[in-house]
């Protein structure tokens, strides 16, 4: 979502991070079959839940006859599923092994679609669908980051979740106009659609090879040596990577949440869309570019440039207009390329877990930031809009982002909870 993340690798990054240089493109092996599949999978996969997720709210409460404060509650347990249930992924797949996780995950989401359609006349259907489909998500995701980094040395991670990333992000951008045309006339197409996209994409990941930890020998979270950080649970400059990412994700919703409410009245809502397609292109095409940099960074260099870059991008949509608003969708694309991303290479290589218990940790996290988000943010744009001043909203929030890698930082360095915790995952 997103200088959409989530990364200090150790060992050969750290060293660059010391000497400034950036690691060169040469000398990197191509992908693998699997991993070109997982990554074509990946944007089909977002491309078929972003032309149906977004409408969510509509749907329920235009076609279903749903309260808005019912809808309002039915997608915040689904959000919640669909974060924090990321917690269960490293005990799954730890017990299945990553490719029947993500079949798992895919069964159910594309169980959760096809009940969509004689749902579009029952709530209680619709929500229960709904319900499946986050579960499936939660699931899904920390297996496929899992798989797609299992065995690769460290300094092909940021390469390979640059390019998830970037995925991730291009079906998220192209799927709700996708869905425009058929969303509110012909929605029963629109699910039997997206109900064989997801059975398609789930044959093929039948077809994957069983790696390492899909044979697991002991029904614990089995894990090849080169996944594991050699030195996990050492002592480490920096924060805990689970605390940076609640803080990271808490910081950029509010850019997420409120930059509709702000921007449409002073500009148009035909701006604002083009805001948010120019911010998902910036970040498919920007994320992989900057990946290898971000990782040469070291931890601290990345959450000043992360979260000032967001500080900068808050201040500019507080200035107002065209000009503003757009520079600002751009400095908070930067913000979360280094943030997300550097969290989650730095979160991999603290901790002795297997990958997607390290995923599934920092899906938790975010969903937490996200919460915490939304209730602050909410009485904070409120009060802005009571005292007559949209603009201190931003200069609010644009204050916390200065200050947050002030906290971050300022305590003291101890051995991370990550490590500590591995064995819990």
């Amino acid at each position: 979502m997103s200088l959409r993340r989530a990364d200090g690798a150790p060992g050969a990054g750290a060293d660059r991070g010391r000497t400034g240089r950036a690691p060169g493109r040469r000398g990197h092996p191509p992908l693998t079959g699997p991993q070109r599949f997982l990554l074509g999978g990946s944007f089909l996969i977002t491309l078929g839940s972003f032309a149906v997720l977004p409408y969510m709210s509509v749907l329920l409460h235009q076609r279903l006859g749903l309260g808005l404060g019912t809808v309002g509650f039915v997608l915040a347990v689904a959000s919640l599923i669909q974060f924090a249930g990321g917690a269960v992924a490293g005990p799954v797949t730890g017990r299945i092994g990553l490719r029947r996780a993500m079949l798992l995950a895919l069964g159910l989401r594309t169980a959760g679609f096809a009940a969509f359609v004689p749902g579009l006349t029952s709530p209680v259907l619709a929500v229960g669908a709904l319900l499946l489909v986050s579960a499936g998500a939660a699931l899904y995701l920390p297996a496929n980051k899992a798989y797609l980094v299992e065995g690769a040395p460290e300094a092909r991670r940021p390469r390979l979740l640059s390019a998830s990333g970037s995925a991730f992000n291009a079906g998220m951008a192209l799927g709700p106009p996708a869905a425009a045309p058929l969303v509110m006339g012909s929605p029963g197409v629109l699910f039997s659609c997206v109900t064989v996209l997801f059975a398609l994409v789930g044959a093929g990941h039948a077809l994957l090879p069983a790696g390492a930890a899909d044979r697991p020998a002991d029904g614990s979270s089995a894990a090849p040596a080169a996944d594991r950080a050699p030195e996990a649970g050492a002592p480490r400059p920096g924060p805990s990577p689970f605390v940076v990412t609640v803080l990271s994700v808490y910081a950029f919703m509010f850019f997420q949440h409120y930059l509709a409410l702000y921007a449409v009245p002073r500009t148009s809502a035909a701006f604002y869309g083009a805001v948010l397609t120019g911010y998902a292109a910036l970040l498919v095409v920007a994320q992989p570019l900057l990946a290898e940099r971000v990782a040469a960074l070291g931890y601290p260099a990345a959450l000043r440039w992360g979260f000032g870059a967001m500080a900068a991008g808050m201040a500019a949509i507080g200035a107002g207009g065209h000009v503003g608003i757009a520079a600002g969708g751009a400095l908070l694309c930067l913000g979360e390329i280094v943030l997300f991303l550097k969290n989650d290479l730095e979160a991999l290589a603290r901790s002795s877990a297997a990958p997607a218990s390290v995923f599934g940790r920092q899906r938790l996290a975010a969903g937490i930031g996200a919460f915490a988000s939304g209730v602050v943010g909410g009485q904070l744009y409120g009060a802005a809009e009571s005292a007559g001043s949209a603009r201190a909203f931003w200069a609010a929030v644009c204050l916390q982002c200065l200050l947050l890698p002030v906290f971050l930082l300022r305590r003291r360095p101890a051995r991370d909870p990550e490590g500590s915790r591995a064995g819990a995952g």
